[in-house]
């Protein structure tokens, strides 16, 4: 804590600066002042905390500089040692918010204890300061919240309210605009800092320090207004601050940008876009800055797996290996970032399908060989998750459905073992041999066992069960006949139909026109 002495009196000033052992009561003594007017010269640069001042000297009195100094730095604790032991003097030194009289013959000791005295009322002003500033900050980002999170525009007496208590983001009209950022931390925080308190505490107040702007935390990531000159696209500015933060921190961020307003009451539309930027953060997660106006373009991809990646999907999740699932789940979201229509929405629902698929699956598996006892798995997927990490979110549904296919087909017979093979298969031509030699059986002996435990031979059993599948196609889907077919395997048309009615006593689109 810095302390000034003034005095115009060579002797005293000298001997209160050097005799008195001042830094080992935690003080530092600035050089001495020879006048008022010195004294007050060098305030503004020096800045001491506590100022020991006589009264009468040369020019300006100690009590005049007192109330000068009271005027333009209220919080300066002004101490009077004065040679004149009057009432009136130390009356007036009070009127002028001098906290101590002490005279010019009071011992080190007394000196030193004026001097602590006032260091403590320094500091709990400046901690009772701390505490309303921090209670104020809660009640304003409270407000701040509640207005971003309303699904309204803030009407204009709303808008008055956030610059009243915001008053760095009053803007001019015509030149200046406001924008939203939010920033979110990436993979490699800060070291030996939790996520929490890199974004609520150190990112937002290093910001704060260098862009004109405020901040909130904004689920898990960091929601930053910044006012920007009209005149500038307003990405240089804030791209260097946030650069020069991670630079600071030790850490990568990935800060999207909405479209920028130049009306508060427009902020509805600023935070709409921002969140709609930041759910980029996964697919274009090599982009460290994405601004939402870049963004419009984009169309979508495919948001259903096709046919062709549900039987691949089925016969890789069969396998069991999870290092080719992990290959292939690495292959498909390579895929998807580098498609330049993707958005957030397609991505996740694609990848939603793909889950529902490898579902599908278990349990036409788990049906076809007569197990009942599945968990549940639909309402377990996690959207959020889906959409933020989705390759740890896509292994840990897929290696679930392989534990519980193993579960299922371990310690069961190779016939329903070839069971769950064939409705696998049932696109193909299956031959007796071919799912005999899947479960390791000689085909005679697997003829002979297949009808002791289906009571029927293999192939009555295969023609049903495609003759099964092509209705269900024909009821939920609007596939073409010749579609179906090919399905099931067949690509002789008015066999399948002859077929079908065989066994349905319809044709195919009677059967649907029916259903």
């Amino acid at each position: 804590m810095k302390v000034l002495i003034v005095d115009d009196e060579v002797i005293i000033r000298t001997g209160l600066s050097s005799v008195i052992n001042w830094e080992a009561s935690g003080f530092t003594v600035l050089e001495p002042a020879a006048s008022a007017e010195e004294a007050l010269s060098r305030i503004p640069d020096e800045r001491p905390e506590i100022i020991f001042t006589d009264i009468r000297m040369t020019g300006k009195s100690g009590l005049e500089m007192a109330h000068e100094v009271k005027q333009a730095y209220p919080n300066t604790e002004m101490i009077v040692i004065s040679g004149y032991d009057e009432f009136a003097y130390a009356q007036q030194a009070l009127r002028e918010g001098v906290s101590d009289y002490l005279l010019k013959t009071s011992r080190p000791d007394e000196i030193i204890q004026a001097a602590l005295r006032a260091k403590k009322r320094l500091e709990e002003r400046r901690q009772a300061d701390e505490r309303g500033r921090a209670e104020e900050a809660v009640v304003n980002r409270s407000f701040l919240r509640e207005m971003l999170a309303s699904a309204s525009s803030p009407d204009e007496q709303m808008a008055a309210e956030l610059l009243h208590r915001y008053p760095r983001l009053r803007m001019i009209q015509g030149k200046h605009q406001l924008q939203i950022w939010i920033i979110s931390v990436q993979a490699g925080d800060c070291e030996g800092m939790s996520h929490s308190e890199l974004l609520h505490d150190k990112l937002g107040e290093t910001l704060t320090g260098w862009l004109p702007c405020e901040w909130l935390p904004w689920n898990e990531a960091l929601l930053l207004l910044v006012k920007i000159e009209a005149d500038h696209s307003g990405w240089n500015p804030v791209v260097r601050a946030i650069q020069k933060a991670e630079q600071a921190l030790q850490c990568r961020t990935f800060a999207a940008c909405g479209r920028s307003i130049e009306d508060v009451r427009q902020i509805r539309e600023a935070v709409d876009t921002a969140l709609e930027a930041h759910s980029y953060a996964w697919l274009l997660s090599q982009e460290p800055f994405v601004r939402y106006d870049e963004l419009g373009a984009r169309r979508g991809l495919r948001m259903v797996c096709t046919q062709e990646e549900e039987i691949a999907l089925s016969s890789l999740l069969r396998s069991g290996s999870k290092e080719d699932l992990r290959a292939e789940i690495g292959r498909i979201l390579d895929r998807i970032k580098q498609d330049s229509q993707a958005t957030p929405g397609s991505v996740q629902a694609y990848l939603h399908s793909l889950l529902i698929a490898g579902y599908r699956w278990l349990e036409r598996a788990a049906s076809s060989i007569g197990f009942s006892s599945l968990l549940p798995h639909g309402e377990e997927i996690d959207e959020a998750a889906l959409a933020s990490r989705p390759e740890q979110t896509l292994m840990a549904h897929f290696e679930s459905m392989m534990k519980q296919y193993s579960q299922m087909v371990s310690g069961v017979s190779p016939v329903q073992r070839a069971l769950a093979y064939i409705h696998d298969h049932l696109d193909q031509s299956l031959s007796l041999s071919q799912v005999a030699r899947h479960v390791h059986m000689n085909p005679n002996y697997f003829s002979e066992v297949f009808k002791r435990e289906t009571g029927q031979n293999y192939i009555e059993f295969v023609t049903q069960a495609k003759l099964r599948k092509a209705m269900a196609l024909l009821r939920e889907t609007p596939a073409k006949i010749s579609e179906v077919a090919n399905q099931i395997g067949y690509e002789d048309i008015k066999h399948f139909n002859r077929l079908f009615k065989k066994f349905t006593g319809l044709t195919p689109s009677e059967y649907r026109s029916k259903s």
